[in-house]
C-alpha cells in the first residue's frame, strides 16, 4: 500500500455496529496510561487484535509457502486458526463488552463518532475500547473530543449526546488492522447495493 492509497482509506467513514466502552482520563495520567499501552505486554483485551496483526505479517510468507508446499501452508493455517479460537476464547473470560449489545457508531481510521448519554466537554480524553466484529480484534486507543451534540430525544426518553472524537493515540497495528475492518465493511456495503439494485431492475 503506497502513501496516497494509506491516506485515502484512514478517510473512509462507514457506519457500523460494535461494542464499546470508554473513560476519561485526566490530563495528569494521560502520559503514563499510552506509555503502558506501548510498552506493556499484551492484555487479555487486545490479544486477538495482536494475533491478527501477526497473522496479517505473516501473509506475504504463507503465500509464498503455499505456492511451493501448499500442505505445509494448510497446517500453518490450521495452527492459526488454532491460536484464534484460543484467543477469542480468552477474551470472552475477561472483557465485559462481549455481554453488551453492539451500538451504532460512525468510524474510520481517524476518528469515531457515538451517542452517548452524558455530555462530555470538548478537549477531554477518553480510553476508548472497541470490539470490531466478526473478527473478535478489541481495539484499545486514546481519543480527543472533538464535539458533544444534544441529539433530540423521544417524550420521557433519557437525554443523549452524539459524540465525536479523533484518535489521538493508537498503535499502529491496530490503526492497520481498523483500516482493514473499516475497508472489508464498505465493501460489503457496496456489494449489497449493488446487489440490491440488480434485484429491483425489472425483469
Amino acid at each position: 500500500m503506497n502513501n496516497r492509497q494509506d491516506e485515502r482509506r484512514q478517510f473512509f467513514r462507514i457506519d457500523d455496529s460494535l461494542s464499546l466502552s470508554y473513560r476519561q482520563i485526566p490530563a495528569e495520567r494521560l502520559s503514563a496510561a499510552i506509555e503502558n499501552l506501548e510498552n506493556a505486554l499484551d492484555r487479555d483485551f487486545t490479544v486477538v487484535s495482536s494475533l491478527a496483526a501477526v497473522s496479517q505479517e505473516m501473509q506475504g510468507t504463507l503465500h509464498k509457502i503455499e505456492a511451493s508446499r501448499p500442505e505445509i501452508a494448510a497446517y500453518l493455517k490450521s495452527l492459526d486458526k488454532k491460536i484464534d479460537i484460543l484467543g477469542r476464547a480468552l477474551l470472552a473470560q475477561t472483557t465485559e463488552l462481549l455481554n453488551q449489545p453492539a451500538q451504532e457508531v460512525n468510524i474510520s481510521a481517524t476518528g469515531v463518532s457515538f451517542l452517548v448519554p452524558e455530555d462530555i466537554p470538548v478537549g477531554a480524553v477518553l480510553e476508548l475500547k472497541m470490539l470490531l466484529m466478526p473478527s473478535y480484534a478489541g481495539i484499545l486507543s486514546f481519543v480527543e473530543v472533538l464535539g458533544c451534540d444534544p441529539v433530540a430525544s423521544p417524550a420521557g426518553q433519557p437525554a443523549s449526546y452524539n459524540l465525536r472524537t479523533t484518535f489521538m493515540h493508537i498503535r499502529d497495528r491496530d490503526r492497520d488492522l481498523l483500516i482493514q475492518h473499516v475497508v472489508q465493511r464498505q465493501s460489503a456495503q457496496i456489494r449489497r447495493a449493488r446487489q440490491g439494485a440488480e434485484q429491483g431492475k425489472p425483469g
